[in-house]
């Protein structure tokens, strides 16, 4: 009579159930490639960072000057936004040369590893995981402070949001984890519309800025002397409205802070359709040119309402623009609240822009074992979520520690990312300089220009920002490349131990003989499976093994077995009194093998339990006692799993469970 047997597929984990709910299905592999972003949403997603500085960078170079030179300041900034547009315009010309002979993503990390080597490409690498980690903190907190500005201009004053700068923050960042752990396709659709809407409030107060000074022939100003400003300096008789240079340079690097987010399209060009190179190159540009209208329009209406700082940095510059301009009135209340409420936006999806570029980074370093190699895995949907959960947890602990300060976390910022520019645009001079092509001189002069002026921003900020939290920054360089240099160097060291190999024939056996132990802690059907195991391995001997740490245990065991029909293999008791159960199995392994023509295989049932109530009420000592014996020769160390927990569901649907 034939007989059919039920078999049930095994039950996902519980956390597997939970990440599925979480996050949605699976994406396989072979959708990888139906996870690319068109050219709208690539701006979107990727020129969000860059562009949403808009919204600080201005303010961040008033914050400096107001000080020292007060009314004065509104003069200097229009000459320093000037020098950041033309850094701005010599950094795409780079980057556009990045982009197009560069199609792989990576930026300036693959632009110094081809051409300065990978040691020297660290140094890439280094500025650019630090930039992404600052950047997500930078953008988070700016944009807390658009929504907390909103709050003190509609509500007059209101300041009961002040305390919740940095847990809206930190909820932020979560959000934005989730969405990308989703997937690039997800996350792109979501993140990249609050781009365009920002570029239409900025576009709509200059609309509305250029209507009204023609209408009246000058524009709103702001009380300079309202509670909570910046205190007015003094212009003396120095150099520039009694600006000193170290003061007109501190401005400068925090006005720099306007062009980070740059290469963030160079860092993601495998996130474009295809033509990859060409499609980065048309969304560089267009996020280029709507970059330096918006930074020369913000602080052209700084220049001409006189919007100034406060020493909370609320409200911020921006929002008192949109206030003075929009008016009291209800249409320029719904103004100024669609203008922070996108400002807010396109900041929180600024801080986006590293999820896409940090973990591709991290995994291009890792390919070249550089980083570990687990930030080379793609996840549940096909993000690289190692990476992801990283920089979340990095960009937290800053967000913490500096309670989500603006100014303070701009002290930590374009030092990375100007390193990057640099090494970029050092990269590409030295590029063509091998090369004889049509074009050559410019792309020379364009290339060389570029690192010099990068290379003097990384300078002046070093130099000017130092004792203000510049420093650390400083500090974690050579930290940095140190680290990853070492990590390389482990990698292939432990390359060459694998890849020597020995004499030919060193895939035959060198021993004469073969012995199974089976470890026994209980009689049960985790250690039958071991048993039957045992015996299809056709070894010489079979033996059933206990250490003996319990009298009383050991005694109630060779009982059981002597009673029970279920195996043939009789059972050896090995005193262990001083209950070093690790080193007792090491000491009797060695002594097996000791004569040099014995192998021997250790089989170790290991019993695994329901995730959570297993860790409480079982101890698993089988990965240790493989530890153990690991580095003997001629021994080998097998654990068998054994699901405990599926027995006790088959048990209670009245089917015995079977080793």
């Amino acid at each position: 009579m034939a007989t059919t047997t039920e078999t049930s597929a095994p039950r996902d984990k519980v956390s597997y159930r939970v990440k599925r709910l979480l996050l949605g299905p699976p994406l396989i592999t072979e959708q990888l490639s139906e996870e690319k972003l068109s050219n709208p949403i690539a701006l979107g997603v990727l020129a969000s960072d860059c562009m949403s500085s808009t919204a600080y960078g201005s303010e961040e170079m008033l914050r400096i000057l107001v000080p020292v030179i007060g009314v004065a300041a509104f003069s200097m900034l229009m000459p320093l936004t000037g020098v950041i547009i033309f850094v701005l315009l010599l950094l795409t010309l780079s980057y556009r040369d990045v982009v197009t002979v560069y199609t792989r993503a990576g930026g300036s990390y693959v632009v110094a590893r081809e051409n300065f080597g990978p040691n020297i490409a660290q140094i890439a690498a280094v500025a650019l995981l630090i930039d992404y980690i600052v950047t997500v903190a930078v953008q988070t907190a700016a944009g807390t402070d658009a929504i907390i500005s909103l709050a003190h201009l509609i509500g007059h004053g209101y300041t009961g949001l002040d305390h919740y700068k940095t847990p809206i923050s930190v909820v932020v960042v979560l959000i934005l984890m989730y969405g990308n752990l989703r997937g690039i396709r997800e996350a792109g659709r979501a993140f990249a519309a609050p781009a365009y809407l920002f570029m239409f409030a900025v576009a709509m107060m200059l609309v509305v800025g250029v209507i009204r000074f023609m209408a009246d022939g000058h524009l709103p100003h702001a009380n300079l002397h309202a509670p909570g400003a910046l205190h007015l300096g003094t212009p003396g008789s120095g150099l520039l409205y009694g600006a000193t240079l170290f003061i007109v340079l501190r401005a400068f690097a925090n006005g720099g802070s306007s062009l980070t987010g740059l290469e963030a399209i160079s860092n993601g060009v495998s996130a474009f359709r295809e033509p990859q190179g060409v499609n980065a190159r048309r969304t560089l540009i267009a996020m280029s040119i709507a970059l330096a209208i918006m930074v020369f329009g913000v602080s052209t209406l700084a220049y001409f309402t006189h919007a100034v700082p406060y020493s909370d940095g609320n409200p911020t510059v921006i929002a008192q623009e949109a206030h003075l301009l929009f008016g009291n009135g209800w249409l320029g209340t719904v103004g100024l609240i669609y203008v922070q409420l996108a400002t807010a936006l396109i900041l929180y999806t600024g801080a986006n822009t590293p999820y896409t570029g940090f973990p591709f980074l991290a995994s291009f370093v890792a390919e070249d074992s550089f980083l570990p190699r687990q930030f080379m895995r793609r996840g549940h949907r096909l993000a690289f979520s190692n990476g992801i959960v990283v920089l979340t947890a990095l960009a937290l602990s800053l967000l913490i520690v500096t309670r989500g300060n603006v100014d303070k976390l701009v002290s930590l910022y374009a030092i990375g990312v100007f390193t990057g520019f640099t090494m970029a645009a050092s990269g590409l001079f030295a590029y063509h300089l091998r090369r004889q092509e049509s074009g050559r001189t410019w792309k020379l002069a364009v290339n060389l220009a570029a690192a010099i002026a990068s290379a003097l921003v990384v300078l002046i900020f070093a130099i000017t920002k130092f004792t203000e939290g510049a420093w650390l920054v400083v500090v974690l360089f050579p930290i940095g490349v140190w680290a990853l240099i070492r990590i390389n160097r482990q990698y292939r060291a432990e390359a060459t131990a694998m890849e020597t190999m020995p004499v030919p024939g060193a895939d035959r056996p060198t021993w004469r003989r073969h012995i199974v132990y089976v470890l026994v802690d209980s009689l049960d059907l985790a250690t039958l499976k071991a048993l039957r195991y045992a015996h299809r391995l056709r070894p010489d001997e079979v033996r059933a093994l206990h250490f003996m740490v319990d009298d009383k245990h050991a005694r109630q065991l060779m009982d059981n077995w002597e009673d029970t029909a279920g195996t043939t293999v009789p059972l050896e008791v090995v005193a262990c009194p001083d209950r070093r159960l690790r080193r007792a199995v090491a000491d009797l392994a060695d002594r097996t093998t000791s004569d040099g023509q014995t192998a021997l295989t250790l089989l170790l049932p290991r019993r695994t339990y329901a995730p959570v109530i297993g860790k409480i009420l079982h101890r698993g000592t089988g990965d240790a006692l493989a530890k153990a014996v690991e580095d003997l020769p001629n021994v080998a160390v097998t654990v068998l799993p054994f699901d405990v927990e599926r027995a006790v569901r088959t048990l209670e649907a009245g089917r015995p469970p079977a080793p």
